[in-house]
């Protein structure tokens, strides 16, 4: 997300009033090192971070993977494997946390011992089922984002011989 001055300094403001007792925050590089090609958009009933499950769920409502058109013949196949690993960007997530407090126990642990989606590099990984597809649109169950979350990557869950 590409954010003005004026918006990048009230969204530090807003980020330094979301620290709990004891949270450390590193200051973020000037620049990225690489990349990402989003390959579409998550579709999910869910509008805020709060919303969300904390983690996917089989029995979880259907949401749709929205892939953008360019990569229409990756999808190639793709209908053999119930079960897909979905890679997708926490957009909403600040990226400068180093020792969190989870509101589970309290406890200051560092950003790299927990599953919280605040991180460096806020990639998810959630292995859904899937429901359907037509054309572009994978339906899915197992998801945890907010709605229009971007997809970075799609794969099945394992390798099958040949693939």
């Amino acid at each position: 997300m590409h954010r003005t001055g004026n918006e990048a300094t009230v969204a530090l403001a807003e980020a330094a009033a979301d620290l709990r007792s004891g949270e450390v925050t590193v200051d973020l590089p000037a620049q990225t090192d690489a990349g990402v090609y989003f390959i579409g958009v998550i579709h999910t009933p869910w509008a805020r971070r709060e919303d969300c499950p904390h983690r996917g769920r089989r029995d979880g409502p259907v949401c749709t993977i929205e892939v953008d058109p360019r990569w229409r013949e990756a999808l190639t196949g793709i209908e053999e494997h119930p079960r897909l690993q979905v890679l997708y960007w926490m957009h909403l997530s600040r990226r400068d946390l180093v020792l969190q407090r989870p509101r589970r126990n309290g406890l200051l642990i560092g950003t790299f011992a927990l599953r919280s989606p605040v991180r460096p590099n806020p990639i998810a990984s959630s292995v859904v089922d899937l429901v359907g597809i037509e054309g572009i649109m994978l339906s899915v169950r197992g998801l945890d984002c907010v709605d229009g979350t971007r997809l970075i990557d799609l794969r099945p869950e394992h390798a099958t011989p040949g693939t």
